[in-house]
């Protein structure tokens, strides 16, 4: 008889399949606040000498004065708009301090009283922002000093003050920008690093200026006045020229102010 054996074969099969996914699994955390502080920034570099002398020892310099040209740079950067000015402080802010007195005095009609406003300046570029797009508009120091024969009393003086850091007026002048929160009264932030240069060579943050004092002979300062360009009635000599300048050692102080426009 013929033996039917059965076999049974089980056969495994491993295979890998994808399988499938209903969301990704994934972690956070967060950041719960951002924070950015941008504080208004306003820098002002003076790279020329701090100290300035005028000396008067002969005749010529007298009459003819002296101008120290080019002798202060300043140079603007800002994140806000901005103002800039000059002022003239002292002691008493209003005459120059007498540091040494030479000789006798000078006599009974010499007088140490020297007013501040004997210092003239001359700005390069002009204060671009008077008005708009127009120059020359609010009061600056652009004019041209006037020669001795045809002096205007202030039109280059000093603005000076007793509390040097409170700005001058609207009738009063700035080297740029104005008094005054106006879109014309303050010029925009910028800064010398970057911005063109015009025809004259100047930017509108990149200022020299020129000094002059005039004595006259006798030193009676005929050039100076109010910073408004007016007559100044504290200097006696325009009205007393019997009086005059005291010989000595006199100084001063010139602060350059960079401020936000207000």
């Amino acid at each position: 008889m013929k033996k039917i054996l059965f076999s049974i074969v089980l056969g495994m099969f491993l295979s890998f399949s994808a399988i499938p996914t209903f969301a990704q699994v994934l972690d956070e955390q967060n950041v719960s606040e951002v924070i950015m502080a941008m504080q208004p920034v306003l820098q002002l570099q003076m790279p020329t000498s701090p100290k300035i002398e005028f000396v008067f020892d002969d005749i010529q310099s007298y009459y003819g004065g002296i101008t120290k040209y080019a002798a202060t740079i300043l140079r603007v950067s800002a994140s806000v708009t901005w103002d800039l000015y000059a002022v003239g402080t002292s002691q008493n802010g209003v005459t120059w301090d007498q540091l040494l007195q030479y000789g006798g005095g000078g006599g009974a009609n010499a007088t140490s009283d020297i007013p501040l406003s004997i210092l003239e300046l001359r700005q390069y570029d002009e204060n671009r922002y008077a008005v708009g797009a127009s120059t020359g508009s609010w009061p600056d120091y652009s004019e041209p000093f006037n020669p001795p024969g045809s002096l205007i009393h202030g039109q280059n003086s000093i603005f000076y003050s007793e509390t040097p850091y409170t700005p001058p007026t609207s009738d009063e002048k700035y080297i740029q920008g104005h008094s005054g929160t106006d879109a014309a009264q303050g010029a925009p932030g910028g800064s010398w690093l970057v911005a063109e240069p015009d025809v004259g060579g100047f930017t509108d943050y990149y200022f020299t200026i020129d000094y002059r004092i005039l004595p006259g002979l006798p030193a009676t300062f005929p050039a100076a006045g109010l910073n408004t360009g007016e007559s100044e009635e504290l200097i006696d000599y325009h009205t007393n020229p019997n009086i005059f300048a005291q010989p000595g050692v006199y100084g001063m102080n010139v602060k350059f102010v960079l401020l936000e426009d207000q």
